[in-house]
């Protein structure tokens, strides 16, 4: 997809659309199909770090100290969330209906019209929260020491997960504002965040991607072979895939951090990773989004998985017989060939 002036900083896919950001200054539309653009998206007067696409609203967030809400169809700017004194770097989005309860929400009267909230991360080491009909900050939550690079949100939980350059990862009640549990393991700035199942993994600048139980606190696995920064993160089917600085993705078996696949073709830093209908999608500062293939990846990792739960399945049932007479049993490691 060619089109920017300047490198592409984020990648968003929705539907058969991929919205693009850059450091032109503007936000395109794209049809996934044919790479034409559709849209073009202009107000912003520095660098556009990152959108989000949720329901028939595009949000983003950029260097001129800015966060706006724009009409996916009217190309039109609806709102702007003016407050950060410094670059807007990182966005999530819910609704109060997910994390308020009825007499929370009463207390709100005023906002009823749209319950929708965008939350801010900004190197003025802030996360702030707006109302997304009004613009108004609903509340403000201090902790961090260094710029706010990520977030990411689990809203069925209350918890609002930030990543920083001051190397920790901090959890938040969303509702509350309180600070609930920091990770301090890394050994440079928290660039990316990723959360499934109550796992959350972290990308860095240390070149590493750890995996923590968010429940716990505890990392149960670091992620190694990453030349450079990791920038980006996304998990699809039991795979991690990371963006680095050293302009490669990589693909690793999110259970035993063994390295699947290198991506080899970019010329600069990947910065965003999007995965649609088992194809990769990478956008990176060279101004160009490439797609890849990964069926294959997917097809042989799905096997992997299959034998894992059938191995586990046979092994639980030896473990209740043991049980039944008991008796000591010997344990069978089963080798996985990685490629």
């Amino acid at each position: 997809f060619l089109g920017h002036e300047s490198y592409i900083t984020f990648c968003h896919l929705e539907n058969e659309a991929a919205f693009t950001c850059s450091a032109d200054h503007t936000i395109r539309k794209w049809d996934v199909m044919t790479g034409q653009c559709l849209a073009i998206y202009r107000g912003h007067t520095s660098i556009v770090n990152r959108i989000l696409v949720a329901k028939d609203y595009l949000f983003s967030g950029s260097y001129d100290r800015t966060a706006r809400c724009w009409s996916v169809d009217k190309e039109k700017q609806i709102q702007e969330f003016r407050g950060h004194r410094n670059c807007v770097l990182t966005l999530a989005h819910y609704s109060s209906r997910d994390v308020l309860e009825e007499e929370e929400e009463e207390e709100e009267e005023e906002e009823k019209v749209s319950r929708d909230l965008l939350v801010t991360g900004s190197t003025d080491c802030t996360v702030k929260v707006w109302w997304v009909s009004s613009g108004r900050c609903y509340q403000t939550l201090l902790g961090h020491t260094g710029a706010v690079l990520c977030l990411i949100l689990d809203a069925p939980n209350r918890e609002l997960f930030s990543g920083s350059t001051d190397y920790t990862i901090r959890t938040w009640n969303i509702v509350t504002g309180e600070q609930l549990k920091v990770f301090k393991e890394h050994q440079g700035s928290v660039i990316c965040l990723e959360l499934v199942n109550r796992h959350l993994y972290s990308g860095s600048a240390d070149r590493t991607v750890k995996c923590w139980l968010v429940d716990t606190g505890e990392r149960i696995q670091t992620y190694k072979a990453h030349k450079h920064s990791v920038s980006t993160l996304k998990y699809h089917a039991g795979i991690l895939f990371t963006g680095s600085g050293d302009a490669c993705a990589r693909a690793f078996n999110s259970k035993s951090g063994v390295l699947q696949k290198i991506f080899r073709g970019h010329k600069f830093i990947i910065n965003c990773i999007q995965i649609h209908n088992e194809l990769l999608y990478t956008a990176s500062h060279d101004g160009t989004l490439r797609i890849w293939d990964i069926r294959g990846i997917c097809k042989r990792n799905k096997r992997r998985l299959k034998k894992e739960r059938s191995a586990q399945g046979r092994s639980s049932q030896k473990g209740s017989l043991s049980r039944l007479f008991n008796n000591k049993v010997g344990c069978m490691v089963q080798q996985e060939t990685g490629e």
